[in-house]
């Protein structure tokens, strides 16, 4: 215990928490990911509207399918056309994936984390994503992820949507090359070509790239290429 340790635990409402099993591995590999990347973060937004009015059709149908779950389909379809970005960089080697194994973080109690992966996520549609992604939520909480499950994860996902958080810079889950954020959304006025003000709803979405494996540009272009898919109004 450092001199600096008991001084604090004689301060009166004073609690010392001692950073140790699975928190102090997660400490390290978060810190490793600093130590051994070169991270930079990309913001956008994107209008909801579209995505809203497929959400609402399905549900209609009586789909069950979340608009997390849409949002995640389109992640997984627009990385077939930037595979610069499914990729993990290793030995001074950047290994590109054709299949998408969609990491995703998911809170624990105890404000641990874990993104396991969710493999094979290209060739899921929408309903099928949605019924793997709450199976992998529950075995991630009844904790029994296998350590292919925590270990096999081609690109990651971190959604703080039910937040006031509208952008942030998520940190890579190295050897990964990037990792998208998924923030709150906005509602503000909006004019219509016609001129009329309209109430939309827009989201932050955020992603941290390996300078490394890509540059600034095909990132950018990602993320233009995603917001384009999401406000799509011909699906």
């Amino acid at each position: 215990m450092t001199a600096m340790t008991q001084a604090a635990d004689c301060l009166p409402g004073t609690t010392t928490v001692p950073l140790k099993g699975m928190r102090k591995m997660i400490a390290a590999k978060m810190q490793e990911s600093l130590h051994s990347a070169a991270q930079l973060t990309h913001h956008a937004e994107c209008e909801l509207t579209a995505l809203q009015a497929r959400r609402a059709r399905l549900k209609a149908a009586g789909s069950t399918v979340s608009l997390q779950d849409l949002l995640l389909h389109e992640i997984v379809q627009t990385l077939g056309a930037h595979p610069s970005l499914n990729a993990t960089l290793q030995d001074n080697q950047i290994t590109r994936y054709q299949a998408v194994h969609l990491g995703l973080a998911i809170p624990l109690p105890g404000d641990l984390l874990v993104a396991p992966a969710l493999f094979d996520a290209d060739q899921l549609d929408a309903e099928q994503l949605a019924e793997a992604r709450r199976a992998l939520v529950d075995k991630a909480q009844a904790g029994k992820l296998s350590v292919r499950e925590l270990t096999g994860a081609t690109i990651t996902v971190s959604n703080l949507g039910l937040s006031r958080v509208r952008f942030f810079t998520p940190i890579l889950n190295v050897p990964q090359v990037a990792i998208i954020g998924i923030g709150g959304s906005q509602r503000r006025l909006q004019r219509e070509a016609d001129g009329t003000l309209v109430e939309r709803d827009f989201m932050g979405l955020s992603l941290t790239f390996d300078h490394r494996a890509v540059n600034g540009a095909p990132a950018a272009d990602f993320l233009d290429d995603l917001c384009r898919r999401l406000e799509r109004t011909d699906c």
